[in-house]
């Protein structure tokens, strides 16, 4: 048996410190030699949970399969691993040090297979150094102190083609993206979040990680019968439910108005807003409140909603975040305030749909500049190429084309998480990203906008919002 020992200290509570090393997906964040990890149980992350990972091991790989064996919150983790060639055995014991430090003791038991011990006593000292290299790495993992986001010349490059660009769309540009990402270990306890369209795809994925990160949730979802089974596969998948479910048609105006007020009358600030709520419509429809469906939906429910929340937003200690869900199909639009709301005539679902993207980028910007003094970072994102319910019912041509790229919502939802939650995440504002990195919002030189369309949008939305019939549909 070759046994290492480390301990390392963070300024972190323990609460917080145990969290992220008790789910053992984040190693590759930290772990010199883990490149690959994944939760292959459903159950929330505790006793009995197991994980799958791929380590580098010289030239080749070593799979090893990660059980957690004993697990006592906020003090003790006990994993028992295996793999071809050896069985190790972590124990993680943590200890308040002060108000603000927490010490992490990890130690690792290997033993070897196959008459392996005299290679492995042979290769002692680089296991040991790559355990200091790995512990090295959970603390700088654990101090959270992130550079501000930008986009690598890589990526700066392949936004200047457009091939190039909707290769980054893919379920390979998601893998190629994450391995420069930084560690993610911010927790968002105490941090409540409003998140529209929470019951499937995108927002369902969401819900999930923050809940897995402390967050407490406002879930804002459209069909009562949904909430049930949605708060139990949250129960399921995260040991947690969301705090407070608000029914709302987005669609709706009045009903946006409505879910304002509420939220206003509790009078608990929002740290972050995800105004993910979204669907695309192939055939033309209209409202009860007299506009077609797509541009109430998708553009004037976020902007109002947004709006009228901004109380509960502004002025906090910390930025509060707003982030839009944009679309990638918003490259192929121009901002043209009197081509937003399309008639029955020269309808098309999927061009409805991109339009009110771009606009709500451009919203984003818009409201970055104008809130920077209110302490409310805005930005915007795009979830590339997704296996959401959404694509599998809206756009069933395109997916049987690009099935074999797409990613699934859980890659999707990642970088709406990371705008929620990374401490980094609010050093800019006004930015479209993929993939954890600020992309350019315009692919083709034909859909940029001028200044003067720019600043039509806002008049245009109040002067729209002020066309409905909303007593109609209350």
């Amino acid at each position: 048996m070759i046994s290492l020992r480390e301990v390392i200290e963070v300024e972190r509570s323990i609460e917080a410190c145990f969290r992220y090393v008790a789910d053992f997906r984040t190693t590759v964040e930290w772990d010199a030699t883990a490149y690959s990890a994944s939760k292959t149980t459903e159950e929330p992350v505790g006793l009995g949970s197991e994980f799958s990972l791929l380590c580098r091991a010289g030239p080749t790989s070593v799979s090893i399969q990660y059980t957690i064996v004993e697990y006592t919150p906020w003090q003790s983790i006990v994993l028992e691993g295996k793999s071809r060639w050896f069985t190790v055995r972590d124990v993680i014991t943590f200890e308040t040090r002060d108000a603000s430090t927490t010490r992490i003791t990890y130690c690792a038991d290997f033993t070897y297979r196959f008459g392996l011990r005299t290679l492995a006593q042979k290769t002692e000292a680089a296991m040991r150094a790559l355990g200091r290299k790995s512990l090295l790495g959970l603390t700088r993992a654990l101090e959270d102190n992130n550079p501000s986001p930008a986009a690598s010349p890589t990526t700066a490059k392949r936004d200047k083609n457009l091939f190039t660009a909707l290769k980054c769309f893919t379920r390979a540009g998601y893998r190629t993206g994450r391995r420069t990402w930084a560690p993610m270990s911010t927790d968002m306890a105490e941090k409540h979040v409003v998140l529209t369209g929470a019951s499937a795809g995108l927002g369902f994925e969401t819900a999930v990680a923050l809940l897995e990160a402390g967050a407490t949730l406002t879930l804002v979802i459209r069909d009562p019968n949904k909430v049930t089974s949605m708060q139990a596969a949250l129960q399921e998948r995260t040991g947690r439910q969301a705090d407070r479910v608000e029914l709302a048609d987005l669609s709706l105006l009045s009903h946006v108005n409505a879910l304002s007020e509420r939220l206003l009358s509790a009078n608990r600030p929002i740290d972050v807003l995800i105004n993910n709520a979204g669907a695309l419509f192939n055939d033309y429809c209209q409202t009860s409140e007299g506009i077609e469906t797509s541009a109430a939906l998708l553009l004037l429910s976020p902007w109002r909603l947004t709006e009228a929340v901004h109380p509960l937003l502004a002025h906090h200690d910390t930025p509060a975040r707003v982030i839009n869900v944009v679309s990638g199909g918003m490259y192929t639009q121009k901002l043209q305030c009197e081509s937003l709301v399309m008639s029955e005539d020269d309808y098309r679902g999927s061009v409805a749909y991109a339009r009110a993207k771009r606009a709500l980028t451009v919203l984003t910007e818009l409201w970055s500049a104008q809130w920077r003094d209110d302490r409310i970072v805005v930005n915007a994102m795009h979830p590339g190429w997704a296996d959401t319910p959404g694509v599998q019912g809206a756009l069933p041509g395109f997916r049987r084309l690009t099935h074999r790229v797409l990613r699934s919502s859980q890659e999707g939802a990642d970088t709406i998480v990371w705008l929620a939650r990374a401490r980094e995440a609010d050093k800019t504002s006004g930015q479209l990203f993929l993939d954890r990195e600020p992309r350019t919002t315009h692919l083709r030189q034909r859909t940029l906008e001028s200044a003067e369309e720019r600043a039509a949008l806002q008049p245009w939305l109040t002067q729209i919002y002020s066309t409905l019939d909303l007593a109609e549909s209350t």
